[in-house]
């Protein structure tokens, strides 16, 4: 489980491209610290095992359906990426829970700069879209983030200068795609909401 707050801007220093799979090498010597074979690292907000670790990088195996699924298949060599370690039980939850499981892709559609923020538009598949509200949270790219508005197609967030010099949204342009994804409490309580149990009156033995 995560937070949704990055830990270090990364970066992938090798992708070995296999016939079902692609191994990637990455940079970063926060995350890496005291990580070992096994350990959960969450790349541009994709839950990723760590194979083995070596100088501050760490390599790990990405299968087929988490290419598909998210865009890290899109990555190079060279590429700049957002790094979080799991979150230790009994430390503060900074942004909202998050598991590293991408529900879907969005791309960026705009941005609008001001003086001290900058609001950017991202596309939303149609079967995430009732699961983003405004002022309610979404991971893009592994950032925790509050939703400005909310749309059918899309929705916008307003980006602090922390977050866009300490993480790729910083650098993302129009027609980059992001990772996505949805509060997962929102589809618990979906999911409660079509058996027909009322998840706030609910007893254990109707679950």
């Amino acid at each position: 489980m995560f937070t949704g707050i990055v830990e270090e801007l990364g970066e992938v220093t090798a992708i070995e491209r296999l016939a079902d799979a692609s191994r990637f090498r990455l940079r970063g010597p926060v995350v890496t610290e005291g990580a070992k074979h096994g350990d959960s690292i969450a790349v541009n907000g994709v839950c990723l095992t760590v194979v083995e670790t070596e100088n501050g990088e760490f390599t790990a195996d990405v299968m087929q359906e988490t290419l598909k699924r998210s865009s890290l298949g899109a990555l190079e060599p060279g590429s700049r990426v957002n790094l979080e370690r799991p979150m230790a039980l009994g430390g503060r939850l900074g942004g909202h829970l998050v598991q590293g499981h991408v529900d879907g892709t969005g791309t960026i559609l705009d941005r609008t700069p001001s003086e001290h923020w900058e609001i950017v538009k991202v596309s939303l598949p149609a079967e995430l879209a009732r699961y983003v509200v405004e002022k309610g949270s979404i991971t893009v790219d592994g950032v925790s983030l509050t939703v400005v508005d909310a749309a059918a197609d899309h929705f916008t967030i307003s980006l602090i200068p922390t977050t866009l010099a300490l993480t790729t949204l910083g650098t993302k342009q129009a027609g980059d795609p992001v990772n996505l994804e949805v509060d997962v409490l929102a589809k618990y309580v979906e999911r409660l909401l079509a058996a027909g149990v009322d998840p706030l009156t609910a007893k254990e033995t109707d679950r």
